[in-house]
Protein backbone atom coordinates (compact mmCIF):
# COMPACT_ATOMS: atom_id res chain seq x y z
CA UNK A 1 0.00 0.00 0.00
CA UNK A 2 0.97 3.98 -0.86
CA UNK A 3 0.83 5.40 2.52
CA UNK A 4 0.74 9.10 2.67
CA UNK A 5 4.03 9.50 3.71
CA UNK A 6 5.68 7.52 0.97
CA UNK A 7 6.38 10.98 -1.06
CA UNK A 8 7.62 13.79 2.03
CA UNK A 9 8.81 15.41 -1.25
CA UNK A 10 5.55 16.79 -2.24
CA UNK A 11 3.05 18.57 -0.36
CA UNK A 12 -0.62 17.43 0.02
CA UNK A 13 -1.99 20.78 -0.63
CA UNK A 14 -4.77 20.08 -3.07
CA UNK A 15 -8.41 20.69 -1.15
CA UNK A 16 -11.57 19.86 -3.07
CA UNK A 17 -11.65 23.37 -5.12
CA UNK A 18 -8.54 22.56 -6.29
CA UNK A 19 -9.12 19.47 -6.87
CA UNK A 20 -12.75 19.47 -8.99
CA UNK A 21 -11.47 22.57 -11.02
CA UNK A 22 -8.04 20.71 -12.48
CA UNK A 23 -10.59 18.16 -13.04
CA UNK A 24 -12.46 20.38 -14.43
CA UNK A 25 -10.52 22.43 -16.68
CA UNK A 26 -8.78 19.27 -17.87
CA UNK A 27 -12.53 18.00 -19.27
CA UNK A 28 -13.57 21.32 -20.62
CA UNK A 29 -10.84 22.36 -23.59
CA UNK A 30 -11.55 22.22 -27.37
CA UNK A 31 -13.43 18.81 -27.37
CA UNK A 32 -16.56 20.05 -27.02
CA UNK A 33 -16.49 23.12 -29.82
CA UNK A 34 -15.32 20.14 -32.18
CA UNK A 35 -17.32 17.52 -31.29
CA UNK A 36 -20.87 18.67 -32.01
CA UNK A 37 -21.04 17.95 -36.22
CA UNK A 38 -19.30 14.17 -35.04
CA UNK A 39 -22.55 13.11 -32.66
CA UNK A 40 -24.91 14.71 -35.11
CA UNK A 41 -23.27 12.66 -37.80
CA UNK A 42 -23.36 9.34 -35.96
CA UNK A 43 -26.89 9.45 -35.56
CA UNK A 44 -28.67 11.92 -38.27
CA UNK A 45 -30.33 13.89 -35.93
CA UNK A 46 -30.68 15.74 -32.07
CA UNK A 47 -31.27 12.47 -30.84
CA UNK A 48 -28.22 12.54 -30.71
CA UNK A 49 -28.02 14.44 -27.21
CA UNK A 50 -29.02 11.19 -25.44
CA UNK A 51 -25.79 10.12 -26.20
CA UNK A 52 -23.80 12.29 -23.29
CA UNK A 53 -26.26 11.57 -20.42
CA UNK A 54 -25.24 7.75 -21.47
CA UNK A 55 -21.76 8.57 -21.43
CA UNK A 56 -22.06 10.75 -18.21
CA UNK A 57 -23.47 7.64 -17.10
CA UNK A 58 -20.69 5.43 -17.57
CA UNK A 59 -18.11 7.64 -16.81
CA UNK A 60 -19.59 8.34 -13.19
CA UNK A 61 -19.61 4.63 -12.87
CA UNK A 62 -16.63 4.39 -14.14
CA UNK A 63 -15.37 7.35 -11.59
CA UNK A 64 -16.58 5.74 -8.71
CA UNK A 65 -13.65 2.70 -10.05
CA UNK A 66 -11.07 5.78 -10.13
CA UNK A 67 -12.43 6.55 -6.75
CA UNK A 68 -11.96 3.74 -4.84
CA UNK A 69 -8.02 2.81 -6.61
CA UNK A 70 -7.08 6.52 -5.92
CA UNK A 71 -8.23 6.70 -2.30
CA UNK A 72 -6.66 3.36 -1.37
CA UNK A 73 -3.59 3.96 -3.40
CA UNK A 74 -3.05 7.52 -3.71
CA UNK A 75 0.44 8.68 -5.50
CA UNK A 76 1.07 10.06 -8.58
CA UNK A 77 0.59 7.95 -12.22
CA UNK A 78 -3.02 7.12 -11.88
CA UNK A 79 -3.60 3.50 -13.78
CA UNK A 80 0.09 3.18 -14.36
CA UNK A 81 0.70 3.22 -10.45
CA UNK A 82 -2.46 1.14 -9.75
CA UNK A 83 -1.61 -1.56 -12.22
CA UNK A 84 2.01 -1.60 -10.61
CA UNK A 85 0.98 -1.95 -7.35
CA UNK A 86 -2.10 -4.57 -7.40
CA UNK A 87 -0.29 -6.93 -10.21
CA UNK A 88 3.30 -6.18 -9.89
CA UNK A 89 3.54 -9.64 -7.24
CA UNK A 90 2.53 -11.99 -9.78
CA UNK A 91 4.62 -13.10 -12.62
CA UNK A 92 3.07 -11.42 -15.41
CA UNK A 93 2.23 -9.10 -13.60
CA UNK A 94 4.69 -6.35 -15.15
CA UNK A 95 3.16 -6.76 -18.44
CA UNK A 96 0.05 -4.44 -18.12
CA UNK A 97 2.30 -1.51 -16.51
CA UNK A 98 4.26 -2.02 -19.37
CA UNK A 99 1.17 -2.35 -21.82
CA UNK A 100 -0.46 0.56 -20.19
CA UNK A 101 2.64 3.04 -21.03
CA UNK A 102 2.69 1.61 -24.52
CA UNK A 103 -0.84 2.19 -25.30
CA UNK A 104 -0.67 5.61 -23.75
CA UNK A 105 2.10 6.54 -25.84
CA UNK A 106 -0.43 5.70 -28.90
CA UNK A 107 -3.46 7.12 -27.18
CA UNK A 108 -2.20 10.07 -25.51
CA UNK A 109 -0.70 11.84 -28.73
CA UNK A 110 -3.94 11.03 -30.70
CA UNK A 111 -5.73 12.81 -28.11
CA UNK A 112 -3.26 15.62 -28.09
CA UNK A 113 -3.80 15.69 -32.06
CA UNK A 114 -7.45 15.80 -31.83
CA UNK A 115 -7.00 18.95 -29.97
CA UNK A 116 -4.56 20.59 -32.63
CA UNK A 117 -6.78 19.60 -35.71
CA UNK A 118 -9.66 21.18 -34.18
CA UNK A 119 -7.55 24.19 -33.44
CA UNK A 120 -7.04 24.62 -36.99
CA UNK A 121 -10.31 24.10 -38.12
CA UNK A 122 -11.28 27.18 -36.04
CA UNK A 123 -8.79 29.46 -37.66
CA UNK A 124 -10.40 27.98 -41.30
CA UNK A 125 -13.17 30.33 -39.78
CA UNK A 126 -11.06 33.24 -39.63
CA UNK A 127 -8.67 32.34 -42.40
CA UNK A 128 -10.88 30.61 -45.14
CA UNK A 129 -8.04 29.79 -47.63
CA UNK A 130 -5.84 27.46 -44.69
CA UNK A 131 -8.06 24.08 -45.05
CA UNK A 132 -7.09 24.86 -49.33
CA UNK A 133 -3.60 25.64 -48.49
CA UNK A 134 -0.70 23.39 -49.45
CA UNK A 135 -3.09 21.05 -51.61
CA UNK A 136 -5.55 20.73 -48.89
CA UNK A 137 -3.40 19.71 -45.96
CA UNK A 138 -3.25 23.56 -44.91
CA UNK A 139 -4.91 22.48 -41.77
CA UNK A 140 -2.79 19.49 -41.25
CA UNK A 141 0.30 21.08 -41.98
CA UNK A 142 -0.83 24.09 -39.52
CA UNK A 143 -1.40 21.24 -36.47
CA UNK A 144 1.37 19.13 -36.85
CA UNK A 145 3.72 22.67 -37.08
CA UNK A 146 1.74 23.69 -33.96
CA UNK A 147 2.67 20.41 -32.00
CA UNK A 148 6.16 20.52 -32.62
CA UNK A 149 6.46 24.21 -31.51
CA UNK A 150 4.61 23.62 -28.54
CA UNK A 151 7.08 20.33 -27.53
CA UNK A 152 9.79 22.59 -28.38
CA UNK A 153 8.84 25.17 -25.86
CA UNK A 154 8.49 22.76 -22.95
CA UNK A 155 12.16 21.94 -23.99
CA UNK A 156 13.21 23.51 -20.53
CA UNK A 157 12.72 23.29 -16.66
CA UNK A 158 9.27 22.80 -15.73
CA UNK A 159 9.45 26.22 -13.39
CA UNK A 160 9.65 28.02 -16.64
CA UNK A 161 6.56 26.57 -18.18
CA UNK A 162 4.25 26.35 -15.57
CA UNK A 163 3.29 30.19 -15.51
CA UNK A 164 2.89 29.83 -19.14
CA UNK A 165 -0.02 26.71 -18.77
CA UNK A 166 -1.79 28.81 -16.07
CA UNK A 167 -2.54 31.84 -18.40
CA UNK A 168 -3.24 29.47 -20.95
CA UNK A 169 -6.11 28.10 -19.48
CA UNK A 170 -8.01 31.05 -18.16
CA UNK A 171 -10.12 31.17 -20.72
CA UNK A 172 -10.92 27.38 -21.25
CA UNK A 173 -14.32 28.01 -19.09
CA UNK A 174 -14.90 31.48 -20.65
CA UNK A 175 -15.30 29.91 -24.11
CA UNK A 176 -18.04 27.38 -23.01
CA UNK A 177 -20.26 29.51 -20.67
CA UNK A 178 -19.90 32.34 -23.09
CA UNK A 179 -21.78 29.71 -25.73
CA UNK A 180 -24.31 29.48 -22.96
CA UNK A 181 -24.72 32.90 -22.30
CA UNK A 182 -25.36 34.25 -25.97
CA UNK A 183 -27.43 31.08 -26.63
CA UNK A 184 -29.68 30.86 -24.25
CA UNK A 185 -31.98 33.81 -25.18
CA UNK A 186 -32.82 32.32 -28.33
CA UNK A 187 -32.79 29.08 -27.50
CA UNK A 188 -35.96 27.19 -29.54
CA UNK A 189 -36.71 23.36 -28.06
CA UNK A 190 -38.70 22.84 -31.38
CA UNK A 191 -35.70 22.85 -33.05
CA UNK A 192 -34.26 19.83 -30.56
CA UNK A 193 -37.36 17.70 -31.57
CA UNK A 194 -36.32 13.93 -33.28
CA UNK A 195 -37.58 13.24 -36.22
CA UNK A 196 -40.34 10.52 -36.68
CA UNK A 197 -38.31 6.67 -36.23
CA UNK A 198 -35.42 8.39 -34.66
CA UNK A 199 -35.89 5.65 -32.12
CA UNK A 200 -36.63 2.65 -34.56
CA UNK A 201 -34.05 -0.16 -32.73
CA UNK A 202 -31.90 -1.91 -35.01
CA UNK A 203 -28.77 -3.43 -35.44
CA UNK A 204 -27.30 0.00 -37.01
CA UNK A 205 -29.03 2.37 -34.82
CA UNK A 206 -27.18 0.51 -32.04
CA UNK A 207 -23.81 1.27 -33.72
CA UNK A 208 -24.70 4.59 -34.65
CA UNK A 209 -25.36 5.41 -30.43
CA UNK A 210 -22.14 3.63 -29.79
CA UNK A 211 -20.50 5.94 -32.24
CA UNK A 212 -22.29 9.18 -30.11
CA UNK A 213 -21.27 7.11 -27.20
CA UNK A 214 -17.96 7.66 -28.16
CA UNK A 215 -17.80 10.98 -28.57
CA UNK A 216 -19.51 11.80 -25.36
CA UNK A 217 -16.49 9.87 -23.34
CA UNK A 218 -14.11 11.48 -25.40
CA UNK A 219 -15.43 15.08 -24.22
CA UNK A 220 -15.46 13.81 -20.75
CA UNK A 221 -12.10 12.48 -20.71
CA UNK A 222 -10.06 13.89 -17.93
CA UNK A 223 -12.90 13.09 -15.31
CA UNK A 224 -10.00 11.22 -13.29
CA UNK A 225 -7.27 13.59 -13.69
CA UNK A 226 -6.68 14.07 -10.05
CA UNK A 227 -5.87 10.53 -9.49
CA UNK A 228 -2.55 11.45 -11.36
CA UNK A 229 -1.86 14.21 -8.29
CA UNK A 230 -2.86 11.99 -6.01
CA UNK A 231 0.89 12.24 -4.00
CA UNK A 232 -0.32 16.29 -3.86
CA UNK A 233 -3.93 15.70 -2.50
CA UNK A 234 -5.46 16.77 0.83
CA UNK A 235 -7.55 14.04 2.34
CA UNK A 236 -7.66 11.98 -0.76
CA UNK A 237 -9.72 9.38 0.53
CA UNK A 238 -12.69 11.92 0.73
CA UNK A 239 -11.05 14.34 -1.53
CA UNK A 240 -11.10 11.93 -4.64
CA UNK A 241 -14.12 10.51 -4.53
CA UNK A 242 -15.82 14.05 -4.25
CA UNK A 243 -13.64 15.66 -6.74
CA UNK A 244 -14.08 12.98 -9.31
CA UNK A 245 -18.16 12.91 -8.72
CA UNK A 246 -18.34 16.56 -8.57
CA UNK A 247 -16.55 17.58 -11.99
CA UNK A 248 -18.61 14.45 -14.09
CA UNK A 249 -22.11 16.32 -12.90
CA UNK A 250 -20.70 19.74 -13.23
CA UNK A 251 -19.62 19.49 -17.00
CA UNK A 252 -22.51 16.95 -17.75
CA UNK A 253 -24.84 20.13 -17.19
CA UNK A 254 -22.63 22.36 -18.81
CA UNK A 255 -22.11 20.12 -21.91
CA UNK A 256 -25.65 19.75 -22.54
CA UNK A 257 -26.58 22.74 -22.09
CA UNK A 258 -24.37 24.39 -24.55
CA UNK A 259 -24.83 21.72 -26.90
CA UNK A 260 -28.44 21.98 -26.70
CA UNK A 261 -28.25 26.06 -27.40
CA UNK A 262 -26.12 25.70 -30.00
CA UNK A 263 -28.64 22.84 -32.03
CA UNK A 264 -31.37 24.72 -31.53
CA UNK A 265 -30.19 28.00 -32.68
CA UNK A 266 -28.10 26.50 -35.65
CA UNK A 267 -30.58 23.76 -36.39
CA UNK A 268 -28.55 20.24 -36.62
CA UNK A 269 -28.07 19.81 -40.23
CA UNK A 270 -26.03 22.85 -40.50
CA UNK A 271 -24.08 22.11 -37.19
CA UNK A 272 -23.87 18.56 -38.27
CA UNK A 273 -22.17 20.30 -41.40
CA UNK A 274 -19.59 22.66 -39.79
CA UNK A 275 -16.00 22.54 -38.77
CA UNK A 276 -16.37 25.24 -36.89
CA UNK A 277 -20.03 25.71 -35.39
CA UNK A 278 -19.06 27.19 -32.24
CA UNK A 279 -17.96 30.04 -34.14
CA UNK A 280 -20.83 29.71 -36.56
CA UNK A 281 -23.30 30.37 -33.67
CA UNK A 282 -21.28 33.04 -32.27
CA UNK A 283 -21.85 34.83 -36.02
CA UNK A 284 -25.57 33.70 -36.35
CA UNK A 285 -26.59 35.59 -33.19
CA UNK A 286 -23.70 38.55 -32.81
CA UNK A 287 -21.98 38.98 -36.01
CA UNK A 288 -18.72 38.34 -37.86
CA UNK A 289 -16.63 40.57 -35.46
CA UNK A 290 -17.98 39.01 -32.40
CA UNK A 291 -17.43 35.80 -34.18
CA UNK A 292 -13.93 36.13 -34.74
CA UNK A 293 -13.34 37.43 -31.46
CA UNK A 294 -14.78 34.18 -30.26
CA UNK A 295 -12.45 31.81 -32.47
CA UNK A 296 -9.56 33.38 -31.28
CA UNK A 297 -10.51 32.65 -28.08
CA UNK A 298 -11.33 29.14 -28.94
CA UNK A 299 -7.90 28.58 -30.24
CA UNK A 300 -6.69 29.88 -26.93
CA UNK A 301 -8.64 27.13 -25.90
CA UNK A 302 -7.09 24.71 -27.94
CA UNK A 303 -3.19 25.29 -27.32
CA UNK A 304 -4.19 26.14 -23.09
CA UNK A 305 -5.41 22.05 -23.45
CA UNK A 306 -2.98 20.60 -25.65
CA UNK A 307 0.23 22.85 -23.73
CA UNK A 308 -1.29 21.11 -20.41
CA UNK A 309 -1.34 17.51 -21.83
CA UNK A 310 2.19 17.92 -23.40
CA UNK A 311 3.87 18.71 -20.03
CA UNK A 312 1.69 16.25 -18.34
CA UNK A 313 1.38 13.30 -20.56
CA UNK A 314 5.55 12.84 -21.06
CA UNK A 315 5.87 12.80 -17.69
CA UNK A 316 4.18 9.15 -17.40
CA UNK A 317 6.63 7.03 -19.50
CA UNK A 318 9.61 9.24 -17.87
CA UNK A 319 7.86 8.12 -15.01
CA UNK A 320 7.82 4.36 -15.58
CA UNK A 321 11.11 4.36 -16.99
CA UNK A 322 13.00 5.69 -14.15
CA UNK A 323 11.17 2.95 -11.94
CA UNK A 324 12.33 0.14 -14.25
CA UNK A 325 9.11 -1.02 -15.94
CA UNK A 326 9.68 0.66 -19.48
CA UNK A 327 12.35 1.29 -21.88
CA UNK A 328 15.22 3.28 -20.04
CA UNK A 329 15.71 5.65 -22.90
CA UNK A 330 12.64 7.01 -22.06
CA UNK A 331 14.01 7.81 -18.80
CA UNK A 332 17.00 10.18 -19.97
CA UNK A 333 17.06 13.82 -18.58
CA UNK A 334 18.67 16.55 -20.45
CA UNK A 335 21.52 17.13 -19.30
CA UNK A 336 21.64 21.00 -18.35
CA UNK A 337 17.70 21.63 -18.02
CA UNK A 338 17.07 18.52 -16.82
CA UNK A 339 13.46 17.86 -18.47
CA UNK A 340 12.96 14.74 -19.91
CA UNK A 341 13.86 14.60 -23.46
CA UNK A 342 13.49 11.62 -25.46
CA UNK A 343 9.84 11.23 -23.27
CA UNK A 344 8.88 14.52 -24.54
CA UNK A 345 10.35 14.43 -28.29
CA UNK A 346 8.29 10.93 -28.29
CA UNK A 347 5.14 12.47 -27.48
CA UNK A 348 5.51 15.62 -29.35
CA UNK A 349 6.59 13.73 -32.51
CA UNK A 350 3.77 10.87 -32.73
CA UNK A 351 1.61 14.28 -32.09
CA UNK A 352 2.51 15.67 -34.90
CA UNK A 353 2.11 12.05 -37.18
CA UNK A 354 -1.35 11.91 -35.95
CA UNK A 355 -2.19 15.79 -37.01
CA UNK A 356 -2.79 14.42 -40.71
CA UNK A 357 -5.20 11.83 -40.02
CA UNK A 358 -9.00 13.21 -40.23
CA UNK A 359 -10.48 14.32 -36.93
CA UNK A 360 -13.10 11.68 -36.45
CA UNK A 361 -10.72 8.90 -37.23
CA UNK A 362 -8.55 10.77 -34.63
CA UNK A 363 -11.33 10.66 -31.65
CA UNK A 364 -12.44 7.23 -32.24
CA UNK A 365 -8.84 5.73 -32.23
CA UNK A 366 -8.60 7.71 -29.10
CA UNK A 367 -10.56 5.74 -27.10
CA UNK A 368 -10.77 2.55 -29.02
CA UNK A 369 -7.52 2.09 -27.90
CA UNK A 370 -7.93 3.20 -24.22
CA UNK A 371 -10.70 0.69 -23.30
CA UNK A 372 -8.90 -2.05 -22.77
CA UNK A 373 -5.90 -1.99 -20.87
CA UNK A 374 -6.85 1.38 -18.86
CA UNK A 375 -10.39 1.06 -18.24
CA UNK A 376 -11.79 -2.41 -18.29
CA UNK A 377 -7.92 -3.31 -16.73
CA UNK A 378 -8.84 -1.09 -13.82
CA UNK A 379 -12.29 -2.92 -13.18
CA UNK A 380 -10.32 -6.33 -12.69
CA UNK A 381 -7.59 -4.82 -10.94
CA UNK A 382 -10.40 -3.22 -8.35
CA UNK A 383 -11.97 -6.79 -8.14
CA UNK A 384 -8.37 -7.80 -7.60
CA UNK A 385 -7.46 -5.33 -5.05
CA UNK A 386 -10.77 -6.13 -2.90
CA UNK A 387 -10.26 -10.41 -2.87
CA UNK A 388 -6.79 -10.32 -2.53
CA UNK A 389 -5.41 -7.01 -0.59
CA UNK A 390 -6.95 -6.59 3.30
CA UNK A 391 -3.73 -5.53 3.95
CA UNK A 392 -4.83 -2.12 1.61
CA UNK A 393 -7.11 0.03 3.42
CA UNK A 394 -10.41 1.32 1.62
CA UNK A 395 -10.82 4.72 2.43
CA UNK A 396 -13.98 4.69 0.22
CA UNK A 397 -15.86 1.78 -0.99
CA UNK A 398 -17.85 1.98 -4.11
CA UNK A 399 -21.88 2.87 -3.54
CA UNK A 400 -23.41 -0.46 -4.52
CA UNK A 401 -20.78 -2.68 -5.44
CA UNK A 402 -20.17 -4.69 -7.61
CA UNK A 403 -23.06 -2.50 -9.33
CA UNK A 404 -20.93 0.31 -10.81
CA UNK A 405 -18.27 -1.38 -12.12
CA UNK A 406 -20.52 -4.32 -13.67
CA UNK A 407 -22.31 -1.41 -15.50
CA UNK A 408 -19.16 0.60 -16.73
CA UNK A 409 -17.64 -3.26 -17.62
CA UNK A 410 -20.90 -3.67 -19.71
CA UNK A 411 -20.48 0.08 -20.93
CA UNK A 412 -16.93 0.00 -22.00
CA UNK A 413 -17.95 -3.35 -23.88
CA UNK A 414 -20.68 -1.45 -26.12
CA UNK A 415 -18.15 1.14 -26.61
CA UNK A 416 -15.36 -0.97 -28.35
CA UNK A 417 -17.79 -3.70 -30.11
CA UNK A 418 -19.66 -1.05 -31.73
CA UNK A 419 -16.12 0.47 -32.58
CA UNK A 420 -15.48 0.33 -36.55
CA UNK A 421 -13.63 -2.85 -37.67
CA UNK A 422 -10.66 -0.76 -38.83
CA UNK A 423 -10.70 0.95 -35.37
CA UNK A 424 -11.27 -2.10 -33.23
CA UNK A 425 -8.16 -3.92 -34.96
CA UNK A 426 -5.97 -0.96 -34.55
CA UNK A 427 -6.84 -1.26 -31.03
CA UNK A 428 -6.47 -4.86 -30.76
CA UNK A 429 -2.64 -4.60 -32.94
CA UNK A 430 -1.52 -1.72 -30.49
CA UNK A 431 -2.14 -4.50 -27.33
CA UNK A 432 -0.50 -7.36 -29.71
CA UNK A 433 2.51 -4.77 -30.71
CA UNK A 434 3.06 -4.20 -26.81
CA UNK A 435 3.32 -7.64 -26.29
CA UNK A 436 6.50 -7.77 -28.76
CA UNK A 437 7.63 -4.76 -27.86
CA UNK A 438 7.64 -5.88 -23.61
CA UNK A 439 9.29 -9.31 -24.98
CA UNK A 440 12.04 -6.94 -26.09
CA UNK A 441 12.17 -4.92 -23.01
CA UNK A 442 12.44 -7.78 -21.38
CA UNK A 443 15.45 -9.25 -23.12
CA UNK A 444 17.08 -5.83 -23.17
CA UNK A 445 16.50 -5.62 -19.47
CA UNK A 446 18.43 -8.43 -18.64
CA UNK A 447 21.39 -7.57 -20.72
CA UNK A 448 21.69 -3.90 -19.33
CA UNK A 449 22.02 -2.70 -16.22
CA UNK A 450 18.74 -0.20 -15.44
CA UNK A 451 19.14 3.92 -15.23
CA UNK A 452 19.44 4.01 -11.43
CA UNK A 453 19.06 7.21 -9.26
CA UNK A 454 17.68 9.58 -11.98
CA UNK A 455 16.93 12.88 -10.81
CA UNK A 456 13.77 14.30 -11.18
CA UNK A 457 12.89 16.60 -13.68
CA UNK A 458 13.47 20.59 -12.79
Amino acid sequence: MTSETDSPQLVRGLGLVQATALNVANMVGIGPFITIPLFLKAMRGPQALLAFPAAALLVLCDGLIWSELGAALPASGGTYHYLREIFGRYRWGRLLPFLFIWQFLVSGSLELASGYIGGAQYLGFAFPSLPTAWGGWGGNVLAAAAALAVTLALCRPVRGAGWLSVVLCAGTLAALLSVIAVGLPHFDAAALAPAPGAFDMSWAWLFAFGGAMRVGVYDYFGYYNICHLGDEVANPGKTIPRAVIASVLIVTALYLAMNSTIISVVGWKNASESEHVASTFIEHVLGRGAALGFTALVVWTALAGVFAMTLGYSRIPFAAARKGDFFSIFARLHAADRYPVVSLLAVGGMTAVFCFLPLDAVIEATVTVRIVVQFIGQIVALHVLRATRPDVSLPFRMWLYPLPSLVALVGWTFVLVTSKPWFLLGGLGVIASGCVAYAIWRWQRQRQPLLRNEERPR
